[in-house]
């Protein structure tokens, strides 16, 4: 079991950035593939970006491709999400989630943290 809390969500102007952090515990971080996925009101979850275990594959949603940027320090057993040009379309609840098996569904979840562009 790995639990993750989520923390770096706010308010911010359209146009400008923010940092969410996502800390895990429990068992090995580095033996986790992680993502971060958003859910919009009224929306399903979506993946915006996803990072391996070591780092070195990354893969994002089209429209956070040039924006956003997916990073892991798995000395510090956290994951990053860096959002920037924020637009009012990004407003959601972004959750981190984890896998252990590559070939899975993430199955473990923080329980969010909150982001929202004004206009």
């Amino acid at each position: 079991q790995v639990q993750l809390v989520e923390s770096g969500g706010g308010l911010v102007q359209a146009g400008g950035s923010l940092r969410l952090s996502c800390t895990a515990s429990g068992r090995t971080f580095s033996h986790y593939d992680m993502g971060w996925f958003r859910q919009a009101p009224g929306k399903e979850r979506d993946l915006a970006a996803r990072i391996s275990r070591s780092g070195s594959i990354t893969v994002y949603a089209d429209s956070v491709k040039g924006r956003f940027t997916i990073s892991r320090d798995n000395a510090k057993n956290t994951v990053y999400l860096q959002m920037n040009s924020l637009k009012p379309e990004d407003t959601a609840v972004y959750y981190c989630a984890a896998r252990a098996n590559p070939s899975s569904a993430f199955n473990y979840w923080g329980r969010g943290t909150q982001v929202t562009v004004s206009p």
